[in-house]
């Protein structure tokens, strides 16, 4: 029986979405080398692919019904990483302590990998739940599930990072039949809190001018200082004018990521380093791999075995489609700077090992559709 299982799980592999998976981190290999050619940021993404690769392999054909069962573990072992992130351990990078130093394991940032964690207590939690709309009580569950490690990344402080778990809580409860009045309640309390907390923030100096002069680029483009907080974004949107329809084609005697025009080109701005080097043509290719990858993951929650499954597919989907077209509109300068990585291209071991580990749990999923 034991053989069967194996044989039908391998057969059940969906290599589809490996491939694009692989393929998308190979085309980002290329762009981190054409933005940084005399740095090793590329040679150490190759070795994370590596590394990346044989955690996808080891949660695909693991039973995720059982690593479900054990989210509250996960779950703990995660928050308590994130206020390591805090203490003496917690490493400082450009003005955010979001990174753990651990001796043999060396440093990373949790806040990538606790995503994980954070979609597999609410796929446990309102997997297991009857038909029927959400009850008030359950909505304000799957709320402090989300808080614990929003709370803890804002006091890196690191606000990119934490916008990119709302998403998985706004797909759990959308799917979970939430009551209209619910969405109704939230969104005018977003509309009402949000400028509020702005107001409060600049008053109380815990948004930094930085942070304010980055919103005010996308208010008023016109009027912002192409020599100071305006820089980012006026410099991307430059880079990615130069590419034209299929790029510079290696001419890095013009390149604002190679000659350092553009800031952070390996990470933030890689999608901008791949349109100057490939173009109209070659952004369109990326985004339709994106679009394919992320159209896979959605037919793969369809066929999901149980509602818990379903869940954790469509919550990573989410969270790839919102990083994906925060950190594209960042790129062309229609919203504000605010580091999100684009998923499986920018350079960092954390972001594609922790991606792979959910790409792992999306193919363990599919494997076994057909096994009660």
């Amino acid at each position: 029986m034991v053989a069967i299982l194996e044989k039908r799980s391998f057969k059940d592999f969906d290599w589809l979405v490996a491939i694009l998976a692989v393929a998308i981190v190979w085309f980002g290999v290329w762009q981190i080398y054409n933005a940084q050619p005399t740095e090793t940021y590329w040679s150490k993404q190759i070795v994370g692919f590596f590394i990346a690769s044989a955690a996808l392999i080891v949660v695909a054909v693991s039973d995720y019904r059982r690593i479900i069962d054990a989210a509250p573990i996960f779950y703990v072992i995660g928050l308590v990483l994130l206020v390591l992130v805090l203490t003496p351990l917690g490493v400082k990078v450009n003005g955010q302590q979001a990174w753990l130093k651990l001796p043999l394991v060396g440093q990373f940032q949790p806040s990538e990998f606790v995503k994980i964690p954070v979609v597999l207590m609410l796929a446990k939690y309102f997997g297991s739940r009857r038909d029927g709309t959400l009850k008030l009580k359950e909505f304000l569950i799957g709320g402090a599930i989300l808080a614990a490690p929003i709370g803890l990344i804002m006091l890196e402080p690191d606000a990119g990072q934490a916008m990119t778990y709302f998403p998985i809580l706004a797909v759990v409860l959308f799917l979970s039949a939430i009551k209209i009045r619910y969405v109704v309640l939230t969104v005018v309390a977003g509309l009402v809190f949000m400028p509020a907390a702005y107001w409060v923030g600049v008053q109380t100096g815990k948004i930094k001018d930085y942070q304010q002069q980055r919103i005010n680029v996308i208010l008023d483009p016109e009027n912002a200082d192409p020599r100071g907080y305006g820089y980012h974004t006026i410099q991307s949107m430059i880079t990615v004018g130069k590419g034209n329809l299929t790029g510079i084609k290696g001419d890095t005697e013009t390149s604002q990521s190679v000659l350092k025009f553009l800031p952070e080109p390996h990470t933030d701005f890689i999608f901008a380093v791949t349109a100057e080097n490939t173009g109209f043509v070659g952004c369109v290719s990326l985004l339709l791999a994106y679009a394919l990858l992320l159209s896979r993951l959605i037919s793969g929650a369809r066929q999901a075995p149980d509602r818990a499954g379903m869940l954790v597919i469509m919550a990573i989907a989410g969270e790839l489609a919102f990083q994906i077209f925060i950190n594209v509109g960042m790129t062309l300068g229609f919203l504000p700077v605010i580091g999100v990585p684009l998923p499986l291209m920018s350079a960092g071991l954390s972001a594609v090992l922790a991606t792979f580990i959910a790409i792992g749990f999306v193919i363990s999923i599919k494997m076994r559709r057909f096994v009660n």
